[in-house]
């Protein structure tokens, strides 16, 4: 699937309870939004943030923009209309005086930036989304050193980069999308993901295990005792691997096709960074779906 997906990953739980605290009349509004059904049966999606403060979505479900509204994973978002998952959407939509914030710093402090409130008002307008929060005991992974002396993988590296002094130069007006990173370039702040691919640059461990429950089908729980930021590129194969649109390159991973016999991302976080999820269960926030209806067109 192709997709520039509008929002890295980020604190699961922090961003559910800030959308609890924060009464969808409160949210911060786009200044203008269209939705328009899109019934091209194309199997690739996109969803971005624009220069200028702008949101364009592209073949998107109520569902992902659930998620990337919300911050979560599929398994935290509890029950819903079928369509849910079926019916697609175009979306633009508008921020004045490019209000949409800093995804880059939201993320590393565990809080959803302007834009996400936005869609999560967006939401409550145009599809009637009602929600609720809950806590639910749920299977979960907790990351673990993977050897009792601490001692930590080959990739695994500390970062000496100020990310901090990095977010504020970046100024208060959009950034627009980063460049691609070259083959086994990594990320100097933040996380970007490919394929079979994760660069961590600049990151706690706690953002990490957030972002590594997109791969694993569970929330995971940093327990290593970690502190600081760290650097790294964890490599694996996919299960699945998205489909590819006919005429599309095959997959790479730092510049090499994806090896079927690669190591599972199970090994990898073992292999290559000293760290291990372990099998546990745990108090799961959720978002429970009370209510949602199809969108009315402009």
């Amino acid at each position: 699937m192709a997709s520039k997906i509008f929002l890295a990953a980020c604190a699961i739980t922090a961003g559910i309870a800030a959308g609890a605290r924060q009464a969808p009349s409160q949210l911060p509004q786009f200044e203008v939004a269209t939705i328009k059904p899109n019934k091209s049966g194309d199997g690739r999606i996109m969803m971005q943030i624009q220069p200028g403060g702008r949101l364009n979505a592209v073949n998107v479900t109520l569902r992902l923009l659930i998620r990337n509204a919300y911050l979560l994973q599929d398994f935290q978002i509890i029950g819903g209309p079928g369509w849910q998952n079926d019916d697609h959407f175009d979306v633009v939509a508008k921020a004045e005086s490019d209000g949409l914030g800093d995804p880059f710093q939201s993320e590393r402090r565990g809080e959803p930036s302007r834009g996400q409130l936005m869609l999560r008002q967006l939401l409550a307008e145009r599809f009637k989304l009602v929600v609720h929060n809950e806590d639910r005991d749920m299977p979960i992974y907790a990351l673990i050193l993977n050897r009792a002396d601490g001692k930590l993988g080959p990739q695994m590296k500390v970062s000496e980069v100020d990310c901090n002094a990095m977010g504020r130069g970046r100024g208060r007006g959009p950034a627009g999308p980063p460049p691609p990173l070259q083959p086994g370039e990594r990320m100097p702040c933040g996380i970007r993901i490919a394929p079979g691919n994760m660069s961590v640059g600049g990151s706690t461990i706690a953002q990490f295990a957030n972002t590594l429950g997109m791969f694993v089908g569970r929330v995971v729980v940093d327990k290593t005792g970690l502190t600081g930021n760290y650097e790294f590129n964890l490599t694996w194969t996919p299960d699945n691997l998205p489909p590819r649109p006919p005429g599309a390159p095959e997959p790479l991973i730092n510049g090499s096709p994806i090896d079927p016999n690669g190591p599972s991302i199970f090994t990898a976080v073992q292999e290559q960074l000293g760290l291990k999820l372990d099998s546990q269960k745990g108090p799961v926030s959720v978002l429970v779906i009370d209510r949602a209806e199809h969108p009315t067109e402009n």
